[in-house]
């Protein structure tokens, strides 16, 4: 899978198990691109929700795409602190311009002093009986779940402060030219 080429914007597409699209992030930086992670850079984009709906981003945000994990973190710098949310997600793919990926539905919010909270149980359940997700699938999500709260407690990957700040000021560099 040839990746994206850094410092040139990307769309990232997320999808349902039932093929759906689900929301798009109409322009993000690339920042790093291996073929197992994608890194990217917004601020103030435009969202576009699967009923036509749209909103723009309030602050810049450090996204992580993952080959080789089922989730993916958006790590956004507020005045407070940097806030991470956390989608439990189908490994990302590179194709037609775009990061696209399958939402499913569970998130884990995590605050500036690196506690955290896991969202959406009811949304998952009920799409897990709707959209028929296998057993196997189930398995992996809350497997998936459990290695994310580990880098987490760990602050390692996408939850170490300092790593976001150069990423940060990487954005930048790209966004004075």
């Amino acid at each position: 899978m040839a990746g994206p080429k850094l410092g040139l914007p990307i769309q990232i597409q997320s999808y349902k198990h039932n093929g759906q699209l689900h929301r798009t992030w109409q322009e993000t930086t690339v920042l790093k691109s291996t073929s197992t992670r994608v890194i990217g850079a917004n601020d103030r984009t435009r969202v576009v929700e699967s009923d036509g709906r749209s909103w723009i981003t309030r602050e810049p945000a450090i996204c992580f795409f993952y080959t080789k994990y089922w989730f993916n973190v958006i790590s956004m710098l507020r005045s407070d602190g940097i806030h991470y949310y956390c989608n439990i997600s189908s490994p990302f793919v590179y194709e037609a311009g775009a990061v696209k990926y399958i939402d499913y539905d569970l998130d884990i919010k995590v605050f500036p002093d690196m506690t955290y909270t896991l969202l959406d149980e009811d949304e998952y359940r009920l799409h897990r009986e709707k959209m028929n997700y296998p057993g196997v699938l189930d398995r992996i999500l809350w497997d998936n779940v459990d290695q994310l709260i580990h880098m987490i407690r760990q602050r390692r990957g996408p939850f170490s402060h300092d790593q976001i700040e150069q990423l940060y000021e990487l954005f930048l560099t790209y966004r004075s030219y």
